[in-house]
């Protein structure tokens, strides 16, 4: 097959779509697939690239202002007046058999939707991130962005639309309703074998925390993962076990977290470590005594790549999180409901203090990964559905 991959995020700009997009794309030129990916230009990338036998495509781009209506995020949008005559020429030129979309709200997406229904080209359309903010007054104009932008193209090009998770599933039922023509149950896939073997010292020197158990928590901070509720569940697990730190290893897009750790006394047991290199990752899992950030927004890839290094997770989510898998609390991973910050704590408690408890929940979540989320497995689910879309085109 021809294969185009497009999302306005890829490598070198880290993110969980980022590196699940790139992983894909290299799997699929692994099997045997031609494969061009149309990103926007980030930093000091080269605007075009042929590695890992893919050809990259990174077109002009400008930054989205940090704001909290932006999810304090740096988005990249690719528009300009030349977007869709540059789109339809290099689609046009490498004739895809199927387009693979990731991210519903990218300006790239929308001018490969409007390619993909003038050529007959089928698409399949990975959305990551729900188009949502938690303060009320940008909740409404986030739901009015999905109405008036994002759908319409949906309803042009109606993709196949890959649900990851439950969560997931309910938002797309909600916001896009009659604009796909499916939905593909493909959990998020990761590499189980990069990321064990850290060199934990390295961490625990540089950050100086010496033998105090660790809160890992992996990921951007932004609102809809702002780390509150762990700051919130600090003195809890404070009282218990006075020498934890909580590490969160991401970039601050949003820094409240800290206004509450010093409104509650517990600023001296949070460290926020910055933007990490995905070469380091390693080591900070390595480092970890327990690992939690989600916030009851689900299982993203961070929390599976946590679980395959071994790392026991504490997650505010449901038990159904995966459509056919099943989290088992005290099993696999510790759940507690969203919100509760108390069960947030008592759950943190438990992993800290109990050394069998957290060495067989990490085990376990270890073989869950494995056998369920490897990208192995993801991958070639992705190839089989790409390969239907493919052969219904040519019927």
């Amino acid at each position: 097959m021809r294969i185009a991959v497009v999302n306005n995020f890829f490598p070198p700009r880290a993110g969980g779509s980022s590196h699940l997009s790139e992983s894909l794309a290299k799997g699929y030129a692994a099997e045997g697939h031609d494969v061009l990916v149309l990103t926007a230009a980030y930093q000091d990338a080269p605007a075009v690239e042929e590695r890992d036998g893919l050809r990259i495509v990174r077109l002009p781009a400008w930054m989205l202002p940090q704001t909290r209506l932006a999810v304090s995020f740096d988005i990249s949008f690719t528009t300009r007046p030349s977007l869709l005559r540059r789109v339809r020429k290099l689609l046009d030129d490498f004739r895809p058999d199927v387009i693979h979309q990731h991210g519903q709200f990218f300006d790239l997406t929308w001018a490969t939707a409007l390619y993909a229904r003038k050529r007959g080209v089928p698409a399949l359309l990975s959305i990551h991130t729900r188009l949502e903010n938690p303060q009320a007054r940008y909740a409404k104009v986030f739901r009015g962005l999905d109405a008036t932008m994002v759908k319409p193209f949906m309803w042009r090009s109606k993709p196949r639309l890959v649900v990851m998770d439950v969560l997931m599933q309910e938002y797309i039922e909600d916001r896009y309703r009659g604009a796909h023509s499916g939905l593909v149950p493909i959990p998020v896939g990761v590499d189980p074998d990069w990321v064990v073997g850290g060199n934990a010292q390295r961490v625990r020197e540089r950050h100086d925390l010496g033998t105090s158990p660790v809160i890992l928590s992996v990921g951007h901070v932004i609102p809809l993962r702002d780390r509150i509720a762990l700051v919130e569940a600090l003195p809890e697990v404070l009282a218990k076990v006075p020498d934890a730190k909580l590490l969160i290893c991401g970039q601050v897009y949003y820094g409240v977290f800290a206004e509450r750790a010093r409104a509650l006394g517990v600023e001296h047991a949070v460290i926020a470590a910055g933007k990490v290199a995905k070469s380091e990752i390693p080591d900070y899992l390595a480092a970890a005594t327990v690992e939690s950030h989600e916030q009851g927004l689900g299982l993203g890839t961070a929390t599976l790549e946590a679980m395959a290094a071994g790392v026991p997770v504490v997650a505010p989510a449901r038990a159904d999180n995966f459509p056919g898998i099943s989290l088992r609390d005290g099993e696999n991973v510790l759940l507690c409901r969203p919100g509760d910050v108390s069960g947030l704590a008592e759950r943190l408690i438990a992993a800290l203090t109990d050394p069998a408890l957290a060495k067989q929940i990490g085990v376990n979540g270890q073989s869950l990964i494995r056998e369920r989320f490897s990208l192995d497995r993801v991958l070639h689910r992705h190839l089989e559905v790409l390969g239907e879309m493919a052969a219904a085109r040519r019927r």
